[in-house]
């Protein structure tokens, strides 16, 4: 008896946009849309029998965050409570059934997306490849974001309104894919971080991968391998990266002589910092200088 009470949609204050087929293949073809774009957006608030079975998935990507009550998601990986402040990522063309509670129905803003680049943002998604439900601070922000999108779309389908969806989708997103740099928290405790602040501290000398590594208790290799697997780079380039960002802000908002900079960053030898900077910038500090002036 219980299975004619099951529904899609139909809640009180739903808010539910779907594109038409015209305006995605829109989005399909236009260069800033064709990487990212949503093709239905909605809220369902307090969803009672909320319900959805699909044996063989759906062409794009499903984002699920609940904001209040609790839901359930069942993936061939098995069955999972979704809970207030989780969010879930449903990949496309992934069988999937989930619902509500029965006794404390979930509110859930919810999302299909796709594009080119989705899979990879899906990717950043599922944390250590889990694609069940994640829990995730409240930000009023990540709401306003949702209700930007939102209303822009329900004004309309012109070019303007869905790039500027699109670029808002994408901050929506990033907000799943690092809540703590969107919180703009200071990331404590992670021994990469570490090292980075201490490059940041000690930007005024000429430090080895050695003396890095030491700090940190890890031998040279291990340090390296661990460093560039999570910043894509290895440890010493990035200390340079930081030293030429000091380099151009120097450069950019003062009057200092290039040979003193050099001396600041750990350079004792002038002109081995210009082709350092070179190196990085694609310029000379001096044209860079003049550059920054107009």
């Amino acid at each position: 008896m219980r299975e004619k009470f099951r529904k899609k949609d139909g809640f009180d204050a739903q808010r539910v946009i779907v594109l038409p087929k015209k305006v995605l293949k829109v989005c399909e073809s236009h260069v800033l849309l064709e990487k990212l774009y949503l093709t239905d957006i909605g809220f369902y608030p307090k969803a009672k029998f909320h319900y959805r079975e699909r044996s063989k998935g759906i062409s794009q990507n499903i984002l699920i965050y609940c904001i209040d009550g609790k839901g359930w998601v069942s993936l061939h990986e098995g069955k999972v409570e979704v809970t207030k402040g989780q969010f879930l990522i449903l990949p496309r063309d992934e069988p999937h059934v989930y619902g509500a509670d029965e006794e404390s129905p979930w509110s859930i803003f919810w999302i299909h997306f796709t594009g080119t680049l989705s899979s990879h943002l899906v990717h950043n998604l599922k944390e250590n490849n889990n694609i069940l439900s994640q829990t995730i601070f409240y930000d009023e922000r990540r709401i306003e974001t949702f209700n930007n999108i939102y209303k822009t779309l329900a004004a309309g389908y012109s070019l303007d309104k869905l790039n500027y969806a699109t670029m808002q989708l994408w901050s929506f997103l990033s907000s799943f894919c690092y809540p703590k740099l969107f919180a703009g928290e200071e990331i404590k405790g992670d021994e990469i971080d570490r090292a980075i602040q201490y490059m940041q501290g000690n930007i005024c000398k000429s430090i080895t991968l050695r003396e890095m590594a030491t700090d940190l208790n890890r031998s040279p290799s291990h340090f390296s391998a661990l460093f560039k697997k999570k910043t894509g780079y290895p440890p010493l380039e990035y200390f340079n990266h930081i030293k030429m960002q000091k380099a151009c802000q120097q450069l950019a908002f003062t009057d200092i002589q290039i040979k003193e900079l050099s001396w600041q960053l750990g350079y004792k030898d002038q002109f081995y910092f210009s082709r350092v900077f070179h190196k990085f910038m694609g310029q000379s500090p001096v044209e860079y200088r003049k550059r920054k002036k107009f």
